[in-house]
């Protein structure tokens, strides 16, 4: 087995966050994960007594990250591995949906991650070493009707990964933005927010969508399991990836989304190209 790494890891209670906990504590590795209640933190301490430890944080809560991060630093160690796991969904067609719901997705998937990096960056940037992992979406390269929102905060999060990772790789820190595809997780069950529908124009375009979506809860083709054993494998590559694409199904949509942009770059070079001085 490589060194043991003492990894903080957001969101450990489910998912993706409990099967990378689960999977690197198999390896060895320490773990300090976040949960929401006092159950779920004796729960994931029990997974590994004295390497699992369990703290208290609302990710939304962006004042509290700082505090914590200090507080685990000095008590339990010097982090290697960030990973800004805890997020959630939204769906709802962007018209029938209060701009309410679409700052709590950002203040959760955005502005969370962020306060977690910041507060983390300091102690990392001064060893001039370790890797922050933010988990983002297959939704942060393509779209698809009625996640507008939980999109926008994916495409944010993959661009400010991409910016932080320029920022830091002078000192030996590196930032990955991971995007899973349809993975076995409650991403689009009981964990997703679902707006209700008011608008009878939109009903042909996005029912079908959301009947598919939640047909298919449980019966995606990624298995969480292995997109922990690819995090671990990731983390221990000598020189990391800015970008990580995990499923194949991420793989075929992104790089065809990819394709069609340059298609259509080429297509309009000449008026992309006519507002240049002469």
């Amino acid at each position: 087995m490589t060194s043991s790494k003492f990894f903080f890891i957001t969101g450990v209670s489910s998912g993706f966050g409990r099967a990378i906990a689960t999977a690197a504590l198999a390896a060895g590795h320490r773990v300090a994960g976040t949960v929401r209640d006092d159950a779920a933190r004796a729960a994931f301490e029990m997974l590994a007594p004295g390497r699992a430890h369990a703290r208290l944080l609302d990710v939304a809560d962006l004042d509290a990250a700082a505090p914590l991060a200090a507080e685990v630093e000095r008590q339990v160690g010097p982090v290697d591995v960030v990973i800004n796991n805890a997020g959630y969904g939204h769906e709802g067609i962007l018209e029938e949906s209060p701009l309410a719901q679409m700052k709590r997705q950002f203040d959760v998937n955005v502005f969370g991650a962020v306060a977690v990096m910041k507060a983390f960056v300091p102690f990392l940037r001064a060893r001039r070493r370790g890797h922050i992992v933010n988990i983002t979406s297959m939704g942060g390269t393509i779209t698809m009707p009625g996640i507008a929102y939980y999109c926008g905060s994916k495409f944010a999060l993959e661009g400010i990964s991409e910016t932080l990772a320029r920022e830091l790789r002078g000192f030996g820190v590196f930032v990955t933005a991971v995007a899973p595809g349809s993975f076995r997780t409650d991403w689009a069950g009981r964990s997703m927010v679902r707006t209700p529908r008011s608008i009878a124009d939109y009903d042909s375009l996005f029912d079908p969508v959301r009947d598919a979506r939640i047909a298919k809860s449980g019966r995606q083709l990624g298995d969480p399991a292995k997109a922990a054993a690819a995090i671990l494998a990731l983390i221990a590559l000598p020189q990391p990836p800015e970008h990580l694409l995990l499923g194949s199904d991420a793989l075929a949509l992104v790089r065809a989304k990819l394709e069609a942009a340059l298609a259509d770059i080429a297509r309009h070079e000449a008026l992309t190209r006519s507002t240049d001085g002469g």
